[in-house]
């Protein structure tokens, strides 16, 4: 993203994508920022970084998500990116026990690295696509959101399902707690392309 575009947010929140190995953290990073899936990648190495820009209530946010693919045993390498952290994604994979079962220990690593009350959290259970191998039914990852206190979505990275309202939740969390809009106020986040942003004359107006 160039200079211009960084100082045209009104306002920037970091969020990190943290989970297990192999649940699908890069897919949904890949599918939300350029809408594209690749069905066979190599892990990530150190950290992805991928900035998106959406409109909201007029204002155009920053998105800056970090993928914390192949970190997952690195976790001192990780704890580093909590800083500044404005949002996360906990994800974990509906067809692995495993992966679901792990959340608790996460959800610890970043109560230990950042307070509550300085992010905002939200499950995410990916790969819902894939039903005859699911082994993570919904009422059992809502009862641990529940019990985590925090929200709970189903996504595919495969056909982008609830790819973009897992984002939008998140945001509209990081905006509340930041106190930038109310908390009765509901929002609709769209992506900020040139095409898409008007000026009041009704001209359009370039954002690159």
């Amino acid at each position: 993203m160039s200079k211009d575009e960084d100082n045209k947010a009104d306002n920037s929140f970091k969020i990190l994508t943290i989970g297990e190995s192999q649940v699908g953290k890069t897919s949904i990073l890949r599918r939300y920022v350029d809408n594209k899936y690749i069905k066979h990648h190599l892990s990530t190495i150190g950290i992805d970084y991928r900035t998106k820009m959406v409109k909201v209530l007029d204002k155009e946010v920053k998105l800056k998500i970090w993928d914390t693919a192949g970190q997952e045993r690195y976790h001192h390498i990780t704890s580093q990116m909590y800083k500044g952290a404005h949002g996360v994604m906990l994800v974990f994979d509906v067809t692995d026990d495993n992966t679901f079962e792990k959340i608790k220990d996460w959800m610890e690593d970043i109560n230990s690295n950042i307070s509550k009350n300085e992010i905002s959290i939200i499950l995410i259970g990916n790969k819902c696509d894939l039903v005859e191998e699911r082994v993570i039914d919904e009422e059992r990852a809502k009862n641990l959101a529940s019990e985590l206190d925090i929200k709970y979505y189903e996504t595919s990275a495969l056909n982008g399902k609830g790819i973009e309202e897992a984002f939008e939740g998140l945001v509209k969390l990081i905006l509340k707690k930041n106190k930038i809009i109310p908390e009765s106020r509901t929002i609709s986040l769209v992506s900020a392309k040139p095409e898409d942003v008007i000026e009041k004359n009704g001209k359009k107006k370039g954002c690159c």
